[in-house]
Formats: structure tokens, sequence, C-alpha cells
């Protein structure tokens, strides 16, 4: 018998008469331990870029049996993981409409390129993992991936449904879509000039 809430005595759950191992115990560890689950996930949004919250980005076993090498902590304080073998890199900023942080996605998007060129995987994370690093992977996709805001965001959020960028975050993934379309045009028309012998 187990004491629930109340005081009121239950049947042990475990004691069922199936012939197969009883499932309901661990069925209810489950549901006890459902809420955490989210908290200690590092989501894939490609084979080399993952993202997360700082909870999951400190826990040695999840980064080792990941092959984490190398992780950009987008927060002002939250700590980096305790692993020697990876590098970090971080983005003072804190998760407010008004912080800058298009000043960083050029910076980020390179380092996490390099990483992933090296063989590495790189591990995005912020404190919730919600908007801060959702907004870092989305611009590393839409500059080394060559994906619009639209699908390069998709991507992400299908990795990790809680990723939101603010609203200041998210208007300034728009100004980059547009300056990262105004470099492509202008690289095309530098090269037209160059086969034309211009």
């Amino acid at each position: 018998m187990l004491r629930g809430a109340g005081g009121n005595l239950h049947p042990d759950p475990c004691r069922c008469r199936a012939r197969t191992p009883c499932i309901r115990g661990a069925i209810g560890e489950l549901v006890r331990l459902w809420p955490q689950l989210p908290m200690l996930q590092l989501s894939p949004v490609t084979t080399s870029l993952l993202i997360s919250n700082a909870r999951a980005a400190c826990n040695e076993d999840l980064l080792t049996r990941e092959g984490v090498t190398f992780c950009v902590n987008v927060t002002r304080q939250q700590p980096f993981p305790a692993l020697p073998q990876v590098r970090g890199m971080r983005v003072p900023v804190l998760d407010d409409p008004a912080e800058d942080l298009y000043q960083y996605f050029e910076q980020c998007s390179d380092a996490i390129e390099e990483a992933v060129r090296s063989g590495g995987k790189c591990l995005v994370y912020c404190k919730n993992g919600r908007s801060r690093s959702a907004a870092i992977c989305t611009a590393y996709l839409m500059r080394h991936g060559r994906l619009p805001l639209k699908d390069a965001f998709k991507a992400v959020k299908t990795a990790r449904p809680a990723a939101e960028p603010n609203a200041g975050f998210w208007s300034q993934l728009q100004r980059y879509e547009e300056d990262l379309q105004i470099a492509k045009q202008s690289d095309h028309v530098s090269k037209g000039l160059k086969n034309s012998g211009v």
C-alpha cells in the first residue's frame, strides 16, 4: 500500500496480475519526471548544431554523449559546462527586446561554422533555450545555410518547439535577412563586373 495525498492508502501500483513486467511503476516514474524532461534535452537543429537551456548545457553526461565540442552561451551570467574539451564563447545579452543581439550574429555564425567545419558539434544555449539561443541558431542557418528567415526559424522551431525569439530579436533577424540579401546581390554584381572585364 502507498500513502497518497491526504494520507489515503492506495494499492501498490506494481502489483498487477499481468504476465508481462509491470509497467505501472515505470509509467508513474515517467509522469513524475515528465516536467523535467524538456529541461534536460539537447535538441538537434542540424547534425552539428544543438540548442538547449542552461541547465541541460551544464549536464556533462549529455554533452559527452552528443559529442559537443563548442558552446555559445547567450547569457550574461549562466555558467559554462565544466568539460575541458568543450570550448566556449559568451554573448552577454539579456532576453530583452531592447538588447542588440544583431551585433553578434556574424561573429557567432562564423564561430559555429568553424566548429562544424573542424568536425565538431556546437551547442547554443540561453537560460530557457527559448529566445536568445533560438535567434542565434536562426541567424547561423540564414548565413551559412543560406536559408530565408522563415525556413531557418522553422528548422529551429521544429527542433525545439519552445523556441520563440522576443519581438526585438525577431525584428533584428528580419533586418539581418535584408542585409544578407543585399550582400548576396552585391556579390552577384561584383562577379558580373569581373566576368565582363570592367
